[in-house]
């Protein structure tokens, strides 16, 4: 049943147009990286790169290179950051084309085979999908709901770190902007937060706001969620 899912991402990635890669270099993202205050390296025999900084105090890691998921094409854009927050806040906001195409997979597969067993080896986010519930709430903009889904493990924690400062950066990026097909989600699990997005349009100000959308989150998290 897994490796249905596996040749099906291959499938699908060989079948769609990839995007340009980057041609930044590393100049250009290295001064984009200092004019943030972190640090920036790269690997000796390939274009991925790394940033460091600190959000609320705390480390956090930007890198961009080749996509360690099936569903980015072209390059992907990744942070991570260890906040120290309540281990027990489990939530996700996650792009709809992005959420719809995991979930269509993960039924296929399973009514495909009747296999129902789980496998260590699947996109964690889809296991993600499997687990927690989609939320929604009043004073959120249509647009935002029509664009994202949010997923949590209650109303309240979603409600908490979902704020209003955050749902308007991700729903205006600086033009060209990513569009709504572009995979992208943030989590927040196990006191960490992650992002994820394929790395499109592929210029500066993508990372300047992706770096931006993500540091917020996690100052929400911080402030809502700290031990």
């Amino acid at each position: 049943m897994f490796e249905r899912i596996k040749k099906a991402f291959s499938r699908d990635a060989k079948e769609r147009t990839d995007p340009p890669v980057s041609q930044l270099g590393h100049g250009p993202v290295s001064e984009w990286a200092a004019s943030r205050g972190m640090s920036f390296s790269s690997g000796p025999l390939s274009r991925d790169v790394a940033m460091q900084g600190k959000v609320g105090g705390r480390p956090w890691r930007m890198e961009l290179g080749k996509p360690s998921r099936d569903y980015i094409t072209g390059e992907e854009l990744r942070a991570r950051a260890d906040l120290g927050a309540s281990d027990e806040v489990a939530a996700m906001i996650i792009n709809r084309p992005l959420k719809d195409a995991l979930e269509r997979r993960a039924y296929s597969m399973i009514t495909d085979t009747l296999q129902t067993t789980a496998s260590p080896n699947l996109p964690e986010e889809m296991r993600w999908l499997a687990m927690y519930d989609e939320i929604g709430w009043e004073g959120v903009s249509d647009q935002f709901w029509q664009r994202f889904a949010v997923l949590a493990d209650s109303r309240e924690h979603a409600m908490a770190w979902v704020d209003g400062p955050l749902v308007d950066m991700l729903l205006n990026w600086p033009q060209p902007a990513p569009g709504p097909q572009v995979p992208f989600l943030i989590v927040l699990l196990r006191g960490k937060c992650y992002l994820r997005m394929q790395f499109m349009p592929p210029e500066t100000h993508t990372l300047e706001h992706a770096a931006t959308v993500f540091t917020s989150a996690c100052e929400s998290a911080l402030g809502a969620f700290k031990k």
